[in-house]
């Protein structure tokens, strides 16, 4: 596997160089001299995201924490729809100590629910410093001040993933194998594999596709035009690479093809019609269940599912990645280039009993050391390191650090994400990659029969060599913009997913003879909201960011 090298110009140095930790070997307490010995305290702390609530101190990754900083965190994750449970913190003005939104944090931060960071940083926070002082200038809000932490800060060299992380059409992998591992590209022929694949097998009850629409997680129907037309997850738009002009594509051919293809899937008994009333347990079990020949999602969304599937044993019905395009001559470019998202992060409640011991305990956090045990465990434990330093999981360690129940327990999943952390892609000091999944011997070490066989059929050493190198983008993901709550951009996004949850459901169940009329009126529906402005708001924004990131 290659390393490339993250070049965002002035924005963005090597964050190697300076300020090592200060913190003392994970495992040890010594690291409360430099958060203060203190009392032991626990925090609240709120994840707008499905996962099951705990303390930190009841994983061992953050009892490790808790004895170097004196802080537990008692961890609630969202339960239901996120605005709403937003909505009710910012009516009552009380929130919990710490706050890791999803698409509400634009309310959160209108609501003046976060406290600014600076001087909390400039005093207690050498390490978040160091970590963030280089993009500090996508950080700041227009006030001057910085309001919570992006996860995303790439520090070292970027090492891109062997693996698929982010989005891709799956398809079952007896599929690929019945069919004799055929080459896929198109959606044409993608769908025609899964056509032929249930037209053979008519007892066993398949699922040809289904989809992803519950809640907040609507995105995961609406992106996969985008895909499809050859763009990455730059949200509801897609971006000229030349003009870098912002295009809202709902009312787009693109999508009108994707609907109409799972409209025919539909009629032909092969959708999964629960797909728009499954909440989002209900649709990773169905994958799970060995039934569902494909679908469209973020690898990260449906990774329990197919963890489940791995620790069950048979290959044949796990997945693999497949870079579908609507044509032989579009590039897919599903693979994420190096970015910085600016809109999502963790932040400080104005309702927090002691800021200070928390920024504390960020600081803390990010240390290299910490860092490695976040993400790698402890050595001899759940990882190894061999004569010429590098780490490496032997097969027990990963079959041990995959299983979703040890994750739980032992912090990782809790850990390696939703805090002040090295973001996606960063690499330590001596070239170790800090994420796991990154490291090519873990990749390499990862891989089962089955994988290794699909990796020879298709003539590829890991999965990612399937998709096209991802083009340069310096504003990406155009998502991380923020949109001001109640501005007519926000307004015209919200109606726009109102009008979709309403539509969209209707074109794929209805009658094929139905859906050009019902599409017809989905357009004069979404002609009524305006999307002009909020492209326009989109290209400009975007200008902005090209400019902060080349340094103009």
């Amino acid at each position: 596997m290659n390393c490339l090298t993250l070049l965002l110009s002035v924005s963005i140095v090597s964050a190697c160089s300076s300020g090592s930790s200060g913190t003392s070997e994970p495992g040890s307490t010594a690291g409360s001299e430099e958060t203060g010995q203190e009392e032991k305290v626990t925090f609240s702390y709120f994840n707008a995201a499905a996962g099951k609530d705990k303390n930190t101190n009841e994983t061992t990754i953050g009892k490790i924490f808790e004895e170097q900083t004196g802080v537990n965190f008692k961890m609630e994750h969202l339960v239901g729809d996120e605005n709403t449970k937003i909505g009710t913190f910012i009516a009552s003005n009380e929130y919990p100590d710490v706050l890791v939104p999803g698409a509400s944090i634009d309310k959160l931060l209108d609501a003046g629910a976060f406290i600014p960071l600076n001087d909390l940083i400039d005093e207690y926070g050498p390490n978040i410093k160091r970590v963030y002082e280089p993009y500090y200038n996508l950080m700041k809000a227009e006030d001057g001040n910085i309001y919570f932490l992006p996860l995303s800060a790439v520090v070292g060299d970027y090492i891109s993933a062997p693996n698929i992380e982010q989005g891709a059409f799956w398809i079952q992998r007896r599929v690929l194998k019945e069919a004799g591992y055929p080459d896929i590209k198109t959606f044409d022929d993608y769908l025609a594999l899964i056509r032929d694949y249930v037209s053979k097998h008519p007892e066993e009850d398949l699922t040809g596709y289904l989809s992803l629409t519950t809640q907040d997680k609507f995105f995961a129907f609406t992106n996969a035009p985008m895909h499809l037309a050859g763009y990455p997850n730059d949200g509801g738009v897609i971006i000229d690479m030349e003009t870098h002009q912002a295009n809202d594509y709902a009312d787009d051919d693109i999508t009108k093809r994707y609907l109409q293809e799972l409209n025919k899937l539909n009629s032909e008994g092969l959708f999964d019609k629960s797909s728009f009333v499954d909440n989002y347990d209900q649709y990773l079990a169905k994958l799970a269940s060995g039934k569902v020949l494909g679908f469209f999602d973020y690898r990260w969304q449906a990774g329990q599912a197919m963890n489940n599937l791995r620790e069950a044993g048979n290959d044949d019905l796990e997945y693999m990645a497949l870079p579908i395009v609507y044509a032989e001559s579009i590039k897919d470019q599903y693979l994420d280039p190096p970015s910085f998202v600016n809109n999502r992060g963790v932040g400080i409640s104005v309702s927090a009993k002691d800021p200070v011991r928390i920024i504390k305990y960020f600081n803390n956090l990010l240390t290299d050391e910490n860092q490695v045990l976040s993400n790698w465990g402890i050595e001899g434990e759940t990882y190894s390191i061999d004569e010429n330093g590098r780490f490496y999981r032997t097969e027990e360690q990963i079959e041990k650090t995959n299983a979703d129940a040890f994750r739980e327990s032992y912090g990782f999943k809790y850990f390696e994400y939703s805090w002040p952390r090295y973001g996606n892609g960063s690499s330590l000091p001596d070239g170790n990659s800090v994420g796991a999944g990154r490291q090519p011997e873990v990749a390499q070490m990862s891989y089962s029969e089955g994988d290794k066989k699909l990796l020879e059929e298709y003539d590829i050493a890991s999965f990612s060599q399937l998709f096209a190198d991802p083009d340069n983008r310096p504003w990406y993901p155009a998502w991380s913009i923020q949109i001001e709550q109640g501005s007519p951009s926000q307004i015209f996004t919200q109606k726009k997913s109102d009008l979709q949850r309403k539509y969209f459901p209707q074109l794929v169940l209805a009658n094929p003879s139905d859906f050009e009329s019902l599409w017809g009126e989905y357009i004069t529906e979404f002609n009524k909201l305006g999307a002009a402005d909020y492209e326009q708001l989109i290209t400009e924004e975007v200008a902005k960011k090209i400019a902060v990131v080349e340094g103009q």
